[in-house]
């Protein structure tokens, strides 16, 4: 398969992106432990996507300055996308833990599904929805042993963790119907997240009066990491979101669970009971089942 053909095959952009996002939770988790502000890391999260995609599109010369409609998106979807779900999730990965923060994710393609039936921007098929059904009973179950443990976090961080799927949702609902007319995925992704980089970077200096990039010293190689994560995500998941809708974006989640959950498990300690595991199973299952589905269509 080229590269061209990659880039065009919606499955291949499904594990990517997904992929790549999984390693924003332990990442998330690394940096909490570090004591980091989570707007700071959400702040270089943004920076690094904008900063990645900001050369390709003036090598490229396709930076164009936002006009009419576009401002409005880049703003909305800056917020509902980015801003607001990032807040959260760094915010909630110290208390939840990143495997489990992480599998909230896996709850975005059911909120979607039902915003889409609503909305009618593009609906799976019925195989699709089965998957995307196969997958919440696995997050539903991983929820419930997460939730009902020795260890649980205190409620609040658990709803907090709940409300990131639904901004996500929301989020991959309005991208579809407000995208606007022949704008390209790398403009609407650069300037998605540059405004959300000046969102942080004014949150940052209206609380605590300056943007003190030196607090990451600590980490110093995952906050780099994680730059680069983000520049190498964000291209991948706007074109993925034009190619093949909000339903079949959200599953992302699926992925990134997944990823997250093993990688938190192997190298940051995290611990989980067999019935969580068994939840990650049938949430990999729905995975293939979603996979068979884009494929027969």
């Amino acid at each position: 398969m080229t590269k061209s053909t990659l880039l065009q095959n919606p499955i291949a952009l499904l594990l990517m992106t997904g992929i790549l996002i999984g390693f924003n939770f332990p990442l998330g988790k690394i940096a909490g432990d570090a004591g980091i502000s989570p707007v700071l890391w959400a702040f270089i999260l943004s920076l690094g996507a904008a900063g990645f995609l900001l050369p390709a599109l003036l090598i490229t010369r396709k930076l164009t300055l936002p006009h009419g409609k576009m401002i409005g998106y880049i703003v909305i979807s800056g917020l509902i996308s980015f801003v607001i779900p990032n807040l959260l999730l760094f915010s909630t990965i110290p208390h939840a833990g990143a495997g489990y923060t992480g599998l909230m994710f896996a709850l975005s393609p059911v909120f979607t599904l039902g915003l889409s039936l609503l909305f009618k921007p593009k609906s799976p098929s019925r195989l699709g929805t089965i998957g995307i059904f196969i997958g919440l009973i696995g997050a539903a179950i991983v929820s419930i042993t997460r939730g009902s443990g020795v260890e649980a976090p205190p409620l609040i961080w658990l709803i907090a963790a709940l409300l990131i799927p639904m901004s996500l949702a929301c989020g991959n609902i309005y991208r579809t119907i407000a995208w606007p007319k022949d704008a390209s995925p790398d403009i609407l992704a650069f300037y998605s997240h540059a405004f959300a980089a000046s969102t942080f970077a004014l949150i940052l200096l209206f609380t605590t009066g300056n943007i003190d990039l030196a607090a990451l010293s600590p980490v110093p190689l995952a906050a780099l990491l994680q730059m680069l994560v983000a520049g190498l995500t964000f291209p991948i998941f706007f074109r993925l979101q034009k190619i093949g809708g909000p339903v079949l974006l959200s599953q992302i989640g699926y992925v990134a669970a997944a990823v997250g959950l093993l990688i938190a498990t192997l190298f940051l300690g995290e611990s989980y009971s067999l019935s969580t595991w068994f939840g990650a199973g049938i949430i990999g299952s729905g995975i293939l089942v979603t996979i068979w589905a884009q494929r027969t269509q």
